[in-house]
């Protein structure tokens, strides 16, 4: 693997983290909206990530015989967004105003401090591609320094 693909792994993490983070902000900031059909009420969602296959010229059988196939990705891309399965949470306030006729409010299934767990670790691997980049960067510029 050469350093210049680095960048490119690194930037398909920094892409994929952002869109992690995204989500979680807005669930969080629809974790207190109302509802009173199961039909309408946010639903959280997460990011479903998908590694990038390495793409291999396979040389006299080489790439067979080391299996590296296996071991080496290209990356990692967002292969869609889907909504959690996890009921939505019931209260009884009959005085709100989209309460059912049973007096019952619906709110989303979301746990805030799920998500803001979410919310760091998306922040933390965001923050560590952005320092492999950084890293990859000097070893570049170090590079071409050896020569003088």
């Amino acid at each position: 693997m050469s350093l210049t693909n680095v960048f490119n792994i690194a930037g398909t993490g920094m892409n994929a983290q952002s869109i992690r983070l995204n989500t979680t902000a807005s669930n969080i900031a629809n974790a207190e909206t109302v509802s009173s059909s199961i039909d309408e009420t946010y639903k959280a969602r997460k990011p479903w990530f998908q590694v990038l296959e390495k793409q291999w010229d396979d040389v006299d059988g080489l790439n067979r015989k080391l299996d590296v196939r296996s071991q080496v990705g290209d990356g990692v891309k967002i292969a869609g967004i889907v909504e959690s399965d996890a009921p939505l949470q019931k209260r009884f306030q009959p005085h709100h105003p989209m309460a059912d006729e049973e007096g019952y409010v619906l709110y989303p299934n979301v746990n805030v401090v799920e998500e803001m767990t979410d919310m760091m670790s998306s922040s933390r691997s965001y923050q560590m591609n952005v320092e492999v980049m950084k890293t990859a960067k000097q070893m570049l510029q170090r590079t071409l320094t050896l020569g003088q």
